[in-house]
């Protein structure tokens, strides 16, 4: 440096005794700058001299001057000398600093600003040489941003690649760069080394499915930049890696030979994709695509040709063999998409029917179809009914007059091994209805012998481990069939045999029974018909043996009446035995009406009494319904009266009240007021007055006709006595749901603290609500030893017993008698409005004290 004269103030004295006496100090040399700061530049920088000739190792000194000395060039232009001065200054600190990074960071940074590209790379690669390794990875994020700033590409590539070598996760970067400068070969080299490095982590979270995605997009669009790598190997490898994708992957291998201009190339990409495709989203990807491709070059080529003026015979030719094309592709398509869902899975029976469908008439197809489906679909992997197939197949042939070729086929088919003997069974069936409809009759009833022919040993029906052409000797729907052929082409005999051996081998359903006791009685074999009923009773039990008991009973009866009186009774008996109540009614009423027509009246009655207790409770109703009004034709109506009496001790309250009516009026009508009145008595106990409203003006009526006014007093206190009960049951109901809903939230002083006594609080609230009206629904019952007269409180829920009535209530019976009396006035004035009016006699009325009747009311009057 030039020498330069320094002069000191008064106040610098004391800094310069305290440095003379501590010249290595740091705190004194900092105490002394921080004095004259405000002081001009070159006073600053002597200091910071003299400071760092001293202590030329500290990183505290050296780094405040370089921060100083940047400041003072800071609105400098970068041509200025003192930048140089900077520099220099940088290059003196960094002989003792040269492993502090941070001096190394603001050098380059000050040399980026100055733009000198060349100097600051240097002085970058100067850093990365004299620092440890440990502290690279704070060099290196600058020196990158700062290589790609500026348009040196091979100086960028370069600094890259060097940086790689030391953090290789960060590839991503280098291939976005890569992208950025359009040099895209290199950036799918590199791509496909990281999705292919197994370890490789992407520092943005892209997983390895998506880096190749990124791989073929890249290289399907750009197939005249990337020419190092084999773009249709990398493809397919794809495919077979990653299946769940293969549309779309399919898709980009056919872009790239588009893009490449190779289009029949393309288009044989397309086509070997729809062809192996196994998911119906894949395929609509690479069919729409492919569609997509074939409209666009149809499109091109006619803009191009309409361009000429006139288009020569080979151009025409060309467009109408691309339009052909796009037609077929577009006919093709739900064949195509069918042998997708059959690739997914061979063995799906409907899809196979659907395929057959799509080839109607083109025979050849059809028969290559159904072909091929029967060799393909595995019996103990089929989706649906693998006999339809075969069946469909036989019929196929059948319907284009190839008959001997469809008895081929129904023979193959009887061999195959399918899961279901019942699939078996359909395809014999199907093969004699074949020879039905061509009339072999006798071929057919061969077929049937084949089929339940017996194997060598006997099977189980339903042991799977034998083949189901062994057990289908045991197959039903075959027998039936046999059967049927039988009754309408054999005999008799051998019809017959045909029931009785499906008897023996115990497969018969009830229905097989009837039908085979109906057919013994089409040819007048009776007894023999109750015999096949008899054993399809022994075979079945309840529920399934009714229908057989019902047809039974009901031909029996048919056949013989009451010639054989005594067996029918066995019979109904036997029946009825352990019959559930669900099925007990017809049986019932079938063999009362035996009774009533052929028996004696009591059996018959016998029988209804028994009826009624054993169906369902619904249907007790209207069987006592039925016995009344059998009861009342044979006996007369005054025998029916236990029959009443049952029926309300037996049905439901609802039921009994209704019967209550109808005992009571029958009574009524033959005189007896007394019991009839005893009746309404005895339901009153069943009928809530709030609900049953009905009965209790029935019972008011009848009081008016044929009572007298202690009659009618005696049932308005009954109606006030249920009534009463009716509410007490309603408080008890309502107390102990009350209690439960207390015991389960527990009182009041358990839930507060600081409360002992519950009941305070409830007085508390009471006294806090508004008074309730008199006719309120709950209130106390009055005590004894209360207050009487004005002030005493009045309860109109309050229960009376019959000997003490209170006035409002004699009132009350007073009003109503008053209102039944008016009631009589006018239906008597209407009866004997046409008759000649009596003379009214004079009668004198007198007062009588109330004191005479007691209770019973007051300001009473009686005539003389």
């Amino acid at each position: 440096m030039d020498r330069v004269d320094i002069f000191f103030n008064e106040e610098d004295l004391q800094y310069e005794e305290e440095i003379l006496r501590n010249p290595y100090s740091v705190k004194h040399w900092l105490r002394y700058i921080d004095h004259k700061k405000e002081g001009p530049k070159s006073s600053i920088n002597i200091i910071y001299e003299r400071a760092l000739k001293e202590l030329p190792g500290s990183y505290k000194l050296w780094y405040s001057y370089l921060k100083v000395r940047r400041k003072q060039v800071r609105k400098l232009c970068i041509t200025d000398p003192g930048f140089k001065d900077v520099n220099n200054c940088f290059e003196r600190a960094l002989v003792f600093m040269h492993k502090m990074p941070r001096i190394w960071l603001d050098y380059c940074e000050f040399l980026i600003s100055q733009k000198q590209i060349t100097t600051t790379r240097r002085v970058f690669d100067r850093a990365l040489r004299a620092l440890p390794i440990t502290q690279h990875h704070r060099i290196w994020p600058p020196y990158l941003e700062f290589v790609k700033s500026y348009n040196i590409t091979e100086t960028a590539l370069r600094v890259f690649r060097r940086y790689l070598k030391l953090c290789p996760e960060n590839t991503e970067d280098y291939i976005d760069y890569l992208i950025s400068i359009d040099s895209l070969d290199e950036a799918a080299t590199k791509l496909a080394e990281i999705v292919n490095k197994e370890n490789f982590v992407s520092k943005h979270g892209k997983s390895n499915h998506q880096l190749w995605n990124e791989l073929c997009e890249l290289m399907s669009k750009n197939p005249q930049k990337v020419r190092s790598l084999n773009v249709d190997a990398i493809i397919r490898g794809g495919l077979r890696r990653y299946t769940d994708q293969l549309g779309h992957l399919w898709n980009s291998l056919a872009d790239y030979y588009v893009r490449s201009g190779l289009f029949e190339r393309a288009r044989d990409i397309y086509e070997e994709a729809i062809q192996t495709v196994l998911t119906v989203r894949d395929f609509t990807q690479v069919f729409d695509a492919y569609a997509h491709f074939e409209e666009l070059t149809l499109s091109k080529r006619m803009e191009e040709i309409s361009e000429k003026e006139e288009p020569t015979e080979e151009e025409n030719v060309e467009i109408e063999l691309k339009m052909a094309q796009l037609e077929y592709l577009i006919e093709r398509r739900p064949l195509l998409l069918n042998s997708v869902l059959l690739r997914q899975n061979p063995h799906n029976v409907h899809e196979w029917h659907k395929r057959v469908k799509l080839y109607e008439g083109n025979p050849h197809q059809i028969i290559n179809t159904y072909t091929e489906a029967v060799q393909t679909v595995d019996p103990k992997l089929a989706v649906g009914k693998l006999f339809t197939l075969w069946v469909s197949f036989a019929k196929f042939y059948d319907e284009n007059g190839q008959v001997d070729d469809a008895r081929l086929i129904f023979e193959k088919a009887t061999q195959v091994p399918y899961t279901k003997v019942d699939d078996l069974a359909s395809v014999w069936c199907e093969w004699c209805e074949m020879e039905i409809k061509h009339e072999n009759y006798d071929e057919a009833v061969k077929l049937m012998q084949r089929a339940i022919a017996m194997p060598e040993h006997k099977v189980a029906y339903h042991d799977e481990t034998e083949t189901v052409q062994k057990r289908l000797y045991k197959s039903l729907k075959v027998w039936s069939m046999y059967a049927d052929l039988e009754e309408s082409f054999g005999t008799f005999k051998s019809c017959k045999s045909v029931y009785d051996r499906i008897i023996d081998l115990k497969i018969a359903t009830p229905q097989i029974i009837i039908n085979y006791g109906v057919f013994l009685e089409e040819h007048n074999y009776y007894e023999e018909a109750f015999k096949a009923y008899e054993k399809g009773i022994t075979l079945f039990k309840w529920p399934n043996v009714y229908d057989i008991w019902n047809t039974y009973l009901t031909k029996f009866l048919k056949r013989y009446g009451g010639k054989k009186l005594e067996r029918a009774r066995d019979l109904f008996e036997q029946c009825l035995e352990s019959c559930p109540q669900k099925f007990a009614k017809p049986l019932y009423l079938l063999y009362a009406k035996l009774e009533e027509e052929h028996g004696l009246a009591r059996h018959a009655m016998a029988v209804y009494d028994r009826a009624v207790t054993a169906v369902l409770p619904e249907e007790q109703f209207e069987l006592f319904n039925i016995y009344l009004k059998k009861a009342a034709e044979i006996y007369g109506v005054p025998k029916t009266r236990q029959i009443y009496e049952k029926a309300i001790e037996v049905l439901t309250d609802e039921n009994a009240r209704e019967m209550c009516l109808r005992f009571a009026e029958m009574e009524t009508k033959l005189g007896e007021i007394d019991r009839a009145r005893s009746i309404y008595a005895h339901c009153s106990q069943i009928c809530d007055p709030r609900v049953t409203s009905t009965f209790w003006q029935t019972w008011k009526e009848f009081e008016v006709r044929h009572g007298n006014e202690d009659t009618l007093r005696e049932m308005l206190r009954i109606k006030r006595s249920v009534q009463a009960t009716y509410n007490t049951q309603v408080n008890m109901m309502s107390a102990q749901m009350l209690s439960a809903n207390t015991a389960a939230t527990g009182t009041v002083a358990d839930l507060t603290p600081g409360i002992k006594d519950g009941m305070r609080l409830l007085e508390a609230n009471a006294a806090a609500e508004p008074p309730q009206p008199k006719g309120g629904n709950i209130l106390f019952v009055r005590g004894e030893t209360q207050g009487a007269g004005e002030d005493r409180i009045v309860n109109p829920e309050e229960i009376k017993l019959d000997d003490d009535y209170s006035d409002e209530e004699d009132e009350e019976e007073e009003k109503e008698m008053e209102n039944i009396d008016r009631d009589d006035d006018i239906d008597d004035d209407n009866s004997d409005e046409n008759e000649e009016e009596e003379e009214e006699l004079p009668i004198e009325k007198k007062n009588i004290p109330s004191e005479v009747f007691g209770s019973l009311g007051k300001g009473g009057q009686i005539g003389n």
